[in-house]
């Protein structure tokens, strides 16, 4: 499955790459792309395996209490 993105919606993703490149040229960069080939959906890794590749833990609904003395 994959997301198309119709055509004034990718010269507006294109017009905000355009704005960003002097500043953040890796953002301009994954904005183009975005508007050229769209978002394939079954390549898309879920946020919980990329915490976890980063070492990150779980996200849960339960208050933090690693700041609490």
């Amino acid at each position: 499955m994959r997301i198309v993105f119709d055509e004034s919606e990718q010269d507006a993703l294109r017009a905000d790459a355009r704005d960003l490149v002097a500043d953040d040229p890796q953002i301009a960069y994954v904005l183009e792309r975005l508007a050229g080939e769209g978002i394939d959906l079954d390549r898309i890794t879920p946020w919980e395996d990329l915490r976890e590749n980063l070492g990150q833990p779980p996200l849960d609904d339960s208050p933090s209490t690693a700041h609490v003395a």
